[in-house]
């Protein structure tokens, strides 16, 4: 197991102790594919590759486990338009290097993840958390933004 999918498996083993729940093996396991990876997996591609090295963990424990990880806000849910759920696992705060948005392109539905963030972009975001917290009385802890459009493969193409 590398260093930093360490890390984030001590992290997500005192969340799950902190709410009452086990860190059984088929849970281990999807924290695995998930740390592993920095793409936006559907169920059924954690199911797979889950199935390679924990081949009693069924899909079902896939989906309810996802469910889990997602209520304990270990891991993502996102929507880019493909009718299929995708799971990114949460980093952490000491992770802000991982902080990222998503560019989506609607035709192939490849999902890029902008991290290269201008001066310019950061003080807007930062000016934009702060009208909104003053204008609705709300405190923003993080955001997440998708952008979409087309990728420069299917920019070309048409």
């Amino acid at each position: 197991m590398a260093r930093g999918c360490r890390r984030e498996q001590n992290l997500c083993h005192g969340r799950f102790k902190e709410y009452g729940y086990r860190l059984t093996m088929s849970r281990q396991a999807i924290l695995d594919v998930l740390s592993k990876t920095k793409d936006h997996l559907s169920a059924e591609e954690i199911y797979h590759e889950v199935h390679k090295v924990y081949p009693s963990s069924g899909m079902s424990t896939v989906y309810r486990t996802l469910e889990l990880l997602v209520d304990l806000g270990i891991v993502h849910k996102f929507h880019f338009g493909d009718g299929r759920s995708r799971y990114e696992i949460d980093r952490g705060e000491e992770h802000n290097d991982h902080h990222h948005h998503h560019l989506v392109c609607t035709k192939c539905q490849r999902v890029i993840n902008y991290t290269d963030f201008i001066d310019d972009e950061i003080e807007l975001l930062r000016r934009t958390e702060k009208g909104l917290s003053k204008k609705y009385n709300f405190k923003i802890v993080k955001h997440i933004l998708q952008f979409y459009g087309l990728c420069e493969r299917c920019k070309e193409k048409q």
